[in-house]
Order: structure tokens, then C-alpha cells, then sequence
């Protein structure tokens, strides 16, 4: 068992792309409307998906806008009305989108001091050496989904499953074995007003407005990520692709524990199909740079290592669950 591969399945948490956006907003006032979530007066893309069907297009609807897509796996699925602080439908689709990961270790204390003690109760970092524990960095690419189109980028703790014992990388390989990483988000930014709003009255979700750049060549993809204060670029990620990559699609999950608006603890998770993926473990293969932004200080405080994992998914579908009581988990 190759444990570098395992590590690379503890990316994309987070929980949680057709148009490049070069703005922190992808409305503008001629051709987007606004409409109300949880008491928030939020611009959405006129005639979009969001704005015809919140969260609940039709399959066959997707199928006439976009007829390369396959849809089969969605098919399998179904939604239901819920209310997640305002009324939505759970799971929120993701029909094509594209997403890479860096995976570093870094300091113990420092993730510890970042996660509420209440949480601590429940799950805790993972220990991969002595001091040291995990943490993935993703850069979401959504294309085309229920919310229209958005980048995000997630910074999240690797950490255990809620009742199951942290075991360190023993823990980690077992979550590879299932398919099911857990995590603790630390920073969600996103681009649009409705992917900020949704994840933060909806999931509690540390999530805020800025401007995330996303571009593709022959050789790499590219985000370049700024300060929401300042409007300067704060860091850059860019992952080369990678050529030796599997087309046969495969299920995983990521999952993320934190507390909701009232203090009580609540996990969520979304299960993602991987149309194309591979893995690297060269540290020239993703590079990550640092600016003088908030979020380029707030990593290096976690005191990253080398970048020990990379993983390439340029094309994935996902479905993203509203959150539960953690206590309904722990009785399973």
C-alpha cells in the first residue's frame, strides 16, 4: 500500500467552475437579480440556475443546457427540502468541475490552537510524525453546478473520525481504505455572494467574499488568490497536469466537523465521483506562493513543511449534503 497515495485522499475538504472569474463578484448590476437568503439581499446571475430553480433544476433541464454531460450517477440520487437556515434542497449538485490539491504537514500546536475546544472533544489532528500533523490546501474550480459557477479555495485540519480513535497515520490509511476523510475547514473563501452566504448561514462555514482568478493551459491550471482588504494578489497556486491519469470514475467522500450558528455540534459531508484523477508526490509538480496577504500569514503560522502530496482532478461531480446533528452520526 503506497502510504503517499493514501495521504493524497485526505484532500479536498472542504466541503465543498465553466467561467474564469477575474472579479470578486461574477454579477454585475446589468445582468444579475437579487434575491433574499436568511435576510441577506444577494446578486445572482439573471436567468441562471440559482435564480430559476434555487437549488432544484430539473435533471432533464441540465441535460438540454449542457447535453455532453453524464448525468447517470445524479440520477441516483435524490433531493429533499430542508432548512438550513433558510429553505434549500440537499444535496447541492456540482455537474462538471475541477479541483487540486497540495497536502503539507505542520505544526500540531498550531492546528490544535485554530480548532474550538468543543470540537477538540470530538476529533483531533492527526499525528503524522512526532509534532507534526496534516493539512490540505484545494482550489475548487465549479463550472457548472446548482449555484451557477464559483472558485473556492479550502484550507482544512486532517484530522479523525468523530467515536473513532485517532491512531495517526494509521487512522489516515483506514479513511483511504473507506474512502471517507475527515477534516476541520479553516478558511473557505469563495467569489460569488450566493456560494458565501449559502456556506456560511447554511453550513457555518468560514467562508468570505474575494477575488479568485482561475486559469488553464496546456501545461497547468492556475489560481491566483487575493486579499479581500487590500485587493492585492495574496498567494498563487499552480499545478501542473499530470499525465499518467485514471479515467475510470471512482466515489469518495470528505466530511468536516464543526459547530453550527447555536454552539452544538454538527459534522457534513459531500460524496464526490472523480472522472479523472492522478497523484504525485513530487514537489515540483504543484507550487505553492506565498504574498504578504492575511491568508498567505495565516499559513505560515501552521508552519508548513514540503509539500508531500498532490492530486489532480480536473474533472469531478459532487454532491454536497446539508449538515446533521454530530450526535445522530455517533449513534450509528
Amino acid at each position: 500500500m503506497n502510504t503517499l497515495k493514501k495521504i493524497a485522499l485526505a484532500t479536498g475538504l472542504s466541503l465543498g467552475l465553466t467561467a474564469l472569474h477575474s472579479a470578486a463578484t461574477t454579477t454585475d448590476s446589468t445582468d444579475s437579480v437579487i434575491i433574499d437568503i436568511a435576510g441577506h439581499q444577494v446578486p445572482v446571475v439573471a436567468g441562471g440556475l440559482y435564480d430559476r430553480f434555487h437549488s432544484n433544476p430539473p435533471l432533464d433541464v441540465i441535460a438540454e443546457e449542457d447535453p455532453t454531460l453524464d448525468l447517470s450517477w445524479f440520477k441516483t440520487l435524490t433531493k429533499t427540502r430542508v432548512d438550513m437556515g433558510f429553505e434549500s434542497y440537499s444535496p447541492n449538485f456540482y455537474y462538471r468541475n475541477s479541483r487540486v490539491t497540495m497536502v503539507f504537514t505542520a505544526d500540531l500546536d498550531a492546528l490544535k490552537a485554530q480548532m474550538p475546544a468543543e470540537v477538540l472533544e470530538q476529533v483531533q489532528p492527526l499525528q503524522i510524525w512526532p509534532g507534526r500533523g496534516l493539512i490540505a490546501l484545494t482550489a475548487y474550480a465549479y463550472h457548472y453546478c446548482d449555484n451557477d459557477s464559483y472558485n473556492e479555495i479550502a484550507l482544512s485540519i486532517v484530522t479523525n473520525k468523530p467515536g473513532s480513535a485517532n491512531m495517526g497515520p494509521f487512522s489516515l490509511i483506514g479513511q483511504s481504505m473507506d474512502s471517507n476523510m475527515w477534516g476541520y475547514v479553516l478558511k473557505l473563501p469563495v467569489d460569488t455572494e450566493v456560494a458565501r452566504v449559502r456556506g456560511v448561514v447554511g453550513y457555518n462555514l468560514p467562508k468570505w467574499l474575494t477575488r479568485i482568478d482561475y486559469r488553464e493551459s496546456v501545461d497547468a491550471l492556475t489560481f491566483d488568490v487575493y486579499d479581500s482588504e487590500t485587493g492585492k494578489l495574496d498567494f498563487t497556486i499552480q499545478a501542473d497536469r499530470l499525465d499518467d491519469v485514471s479515467t475510470v470514475p471512482t466515489l469518495t467522500t470528505t466530511s468536516f466537523t464543526n459547530l453550527d450558528h447555536d454552539g452544538k455540534l454538527v459534522w457534513g459531508h459531500a460524496v464526490s465521483r472523480q472522472m479523472v484523477s492522478a497523484s504525485s508526490s513530487d514537489a515540483e509538480d504543484a507550487k505553492l506562493t506565498l504574498g504578504d496577504g492575511s491568508f498567505s500569514e495565516f499559513i505560515r503560522a501552521l508552519d508548513p513543511g514540503r509539500m508531500i502530496q498532490y492530486e489532480y482532478v480536473p474533472e469531478f461531480q459532487s454532491a454536497l449534503y446539508a449538515p446533521e446533528p454530530l450526535s445522530t452520526l455517533l449513534k450509528q
